[in-house]
């Protein structure tokens, strides 16, 4: 759990439990260390702007006073900014590798994110020295804070199951402090800080059930983990489970999860408030492990799997967060959950499925899952929750990772504000994002059957498949409907090499950050500046005005 305080920048520490983090008030320079004295000997040459409040605390670091050796510090400091040459990062080391100072890029392209949310977590996992106690020191201007803080957040990952590792008595803390510098460099705010805690904490959330295999993260364990979140915000959750699902008319769901030994679900949780104008349904694909069904998948691209469920364990985190720092509108979170197994009862390819949407599927590859379960999720979004905006997040498609990229996720959408917003909202927070080609005129034929509504899968993989995926899913609320429909695939971005990444936490948050109480989310949110600078809250009168 991460956890802040504010202070002058010299004394502020924040402190993270079991693997901590920790954050305060700071960009193109990065400083790691072993000890907090060594972070503070850094600060002194920092701040330039306080250098008489330091001289005059005379700071003790290993028995040296360094308010009398000013001068030998920053002639070291200056030594080592000098070697710095980023192309596009470069780290040089101090204090016989006890601490490291390294450089971020003084410029990216217009697809990457100003903070180099991605350099960043990249070098703390390269040069953060080892220890029980280490400090990170982040200088930025005050728009990259959040990005910042979450690609930090990234790097000290919640899950594992290294032995050595439940030996360890002592837990470890990183303390990071941020030091704004440029316009608006003033003390951070304790809400901001907050701010920051909860959002990092969510993205470690949505890595942790991303990381944790099948064996334990299964059905009801996830069901578990939206329980534990629904307790902590004083919200019952909806769930709608095994034969219930088919009784209802859930056939997308029911049908790829009910082969495994821990049935499917479909799990909300809704938040109402008073005066809301509103109401937007985020929609998550939580298949805890793809085997691919009766299409089995290989030995090679099988292992990996169990990031599958990416998409709700993001929607997840940032609920979480989302509420605690004060949500204005409605707001539900629907999670699709269930494993693709195999067994006596798995669907068969040639199989019809109705599902909720009242539209039949005839499966010709049961490894095109996630589309069924998150149709069914949209549908249940749209008829019986009501939604205005309708936003579903997956791990859909391996062509994503090919069509934009590992760091990329990929957006389709019927709104060309809200592609144009999701991909500045991407650059804010650090969670990149890259439209694809809507054209269902063009492209939905793929899916067309002689005996169903439509196929699950397309008839030729070399027709942008990432886009006619999400255009599946569109359809079962309908290419007419006049509601913003937003979808994200997120299948290459979710994992960087072994690890998750807890993608997709920090996008949400930015993107719908206007209809958030939090100074900060409005910051970095792409919506409705406009109509909040111009019209005030006379722009909650109409439906969608302040978000686009």
């Amino acid at each position: 759990m991460l956890s802040f305080s504010t202070s002058s920048p010299v004394e502020v520490l924040l402190h993270l439990s079991g693997h901590g983090l920790s954050l305060s008030p700071s960009r193109k320079i990065l400083q790691l260390s072993q000890s907090s004295g060594v972070l503070c000997a850094c600060l002194q040459h920092i701040c330039k702007q306080k250098k008489e409040l330091v001289m005059k605390k005379k700071l003790k670091i290993r028995g040296v006073a360094y308010g009398t050796t000013w001068r030998k510090q920053r002639k070291l400091w200056q030594a080592a900014l000098s070697t710095l040459n980023p192309n596009p990062t470069d780290s040089c080391p101090l204090y016989l590798n006890y601490a490291t100072v390294a450089a971020l890029p003084c410029r990216v392209s217009r697809h990457n994110s100003p903070s180099a949310a991605h350099f960043i977590t990249r070098l703390v996992r390269t040069c953060l020295p080892p220890g029980a106690h280490r400090c990170i020191v982040m200088v930025c201007e005050q728009p990259e804070v959040f990005a910042s803080a979450c690609a930090l957040a990234r790097a000290f990952p919640l899950f594992t199951h290294r032995s050595g590792a439940s030996r360890r008595l002592e837990k470890k803390t990183v303390t990071v402090e941020f030091f704004l510098v440029g316009q608006d460099n003033g003390p951070v705010e304790v809400s901001t800080l907050q701010c920051l805690a909860n959002a990092t904490d969510g993205v470690r959330l949505a890595a942790r059930i991303v990381d944790t295999p099948c064996n334990e993260m299964n059905t009801d364990t996830f069901l578990e983990e939206i329980n534990k979140v629904g307790k902590e915000l004083g919200i019952i959750p909806t769930i709608i489970r095994d034969e219930e699902l088919k009784t209802r008319g859930f056939g997308g769901i029911y049908g790829v999860g009910k082969a495994a030994l821990h049935p499917p679900a479909l799990a909300v949780l809704s938040h109402t408030p008073d005066g809301a104008t509103q109401t937007i349904a985020w929609v998550g694909k939580g298949i805890v492990y793809d085997t691919g069904g009766l299409s089995i998948k290989g030995k090679t691209t099988m292992p990996g799997m169990k990031r599958d469920c990416g998409g709700a364990a993001a929607v997840l985190g940032a609920f979480r967060a989302a509420i605690k720092q004060g949500f204005r509108d409605n707001l539900h979170a629907v999670f699709c959950l269930a494993e693709n197994s195999v067994g006596p009862n798995a669907t068969r390819p040639d199989d019809i499925h109705l599902l909720y949407s009242g539209k039949t599927v005839e499966i010709n590859n049961t490894d095109a899952e996630g589309r069924l379960v998150l149709a069914d999720g949209v549908s249940y979004a749209c008829k019986d929750l009501g939604a205005d905006i309708i936003l579903d997040m997956a791990t859909l498609t391996g062509a994503q990772g090919i069509a934009t990229g590992k760091y990329h996720a990929a957006v389709l959408t019927n709104s060309a504000e809200w592609e144009a917003a999701c991909v500045k909202a991407g650059r804010k927070c650090g969670d990149l994002v890259h439209p694809l080609v809507y054209c269902p005129e063009l492209h939905f034929s793929e899916f067309t059957s002689a005996v169903a509504d439509m196929k699950n899968s397309v008839a030729d993989r070399d027709n942008s498949p990432s886009s006619c995926a999400g255009l599946f899913i569109a359809s079962h609320i309908g290419f007419d409907w006049p509601g913003v429909w937003v979808h994200l695939d997120i299948a290459a971005p979710v994992h960087a090499g072994e690890r998750a990444t807890g993608f997709g936490v920090a996008l949400l948050l930015a993107l719908f950050g206007r209809a958030s109480e939090d100074p900060l989310l409005n910051l970095v949110s792409p919506l409705g500046c406009e109509v909040d600078v111009e019209e005030g809250d006379v722009g909650r009168d109409s439906k969608r005005r302040r978000l686009v």
